[in-house]
């Protein structure tokens, strides 16, 4: 059978972005110190599922757009496969979680709005920034965006925790980050993988959770865990990137 014309035989993978790409949650994340790289997250697996991948793994957790940007720096030339994720620290992720435990409905509705008012006017550029640098770094690479998926199934089998208006909340952020950075990603010729389909139904307070509820260490929380890294983002970056 004829391999597609858009697959890529990745043999030199360069992976960017924040936690979501380093693994964190996921475990394992041997002498990457503060970047929480993990063995299990998803640039990792893939480098094992082709074999002679060469892998540049820089992506850290609690990166944003000026990281990610030194980060484009380690690209080699030759690159044919990049991956990013980067944007939900810029809008503050961490804040919105912080306000949503321990404040009120309005409180946490508020500060998603806030965050929801960042991601529209002032995220787009800086995405535009990332996008065009790893395109000048890697002009014949493929390049792949990856999202951020819904944090809570609403409603779910939780009896503590947030309240519904605070998970419906919270998630109403992740799709407005969805919305954003897909329409950037397009405009840069990237290719979107959107996770919040591979995701449906394996959100927190589902029946098979792919996602960290709150945890300690607390830099743990509200990531994805092994599986989802495995059955959640691998198949995505799979079916984007051939």
């Amino acid at each position: 059978m004829a391999t597609p014309a858009s697959a890529v035989q990745a043999s030199t993978y360069a992976a960017l972005g924040d936690s979501y790409s380093s693994g964190v949650g996921a475990g394992d994340y041997g002498d990457s110190g503060s970047c929480k790289r993990s063995a299990n997250a998803y640039p990792n697996l893939w480098a094992k599922a082709h074999s002679g991948t060469q892998l540049t793994f820089v992506a850290c957790s609690g990166a944003r757009t000026p990281d990610v940007l030194k980060q484009a720096d380690s690209i080699k030339s030759g690159t044919n496969l990049v991956t990013v994720s980067v944007g939900g620290n810029d809008a503050g992720f961490v804040d919105v979680i912080t306000k949503c435990t321990l404040g009120s409905d309005q409180d946490c509705q508020n500060r998603v709005n806030t965050a929801k008012d960042y991601a529209a006017k002032t995220l787009p550029g800086l995405l535009d920034s990332v996008y065009s640098k790893v395109k000048s770094k890697a002009p014949a690479a493929k390049l792949v965006v990856v999202g951020y998926p819904r944090i809570y199934k609403v409603p779910g089998s939780c009896d503590v925790g947030l309240s519904d208006a605070k998970r419906t909340a919270i998630n109403s952020g992740s799709d407005a980050l969805a919305s954003v950075i897909s329409a950037r990603a397009s405009a840069a010729g990237a290719t979107f993988v959107d996770v919040r389909g591979p995701f449906t139904g394996h959100e927190i307070c589902s029946g098979d959770w792919w996602l960290n509820s709150l945890t300690w260490p607390v830099d743990e929380s509200y990531h994805p865990n092994k599986s989802g890294q495995a059955k959640g983002y691998l198949p995505a970056l799979t079916s984007a990137a051939g």
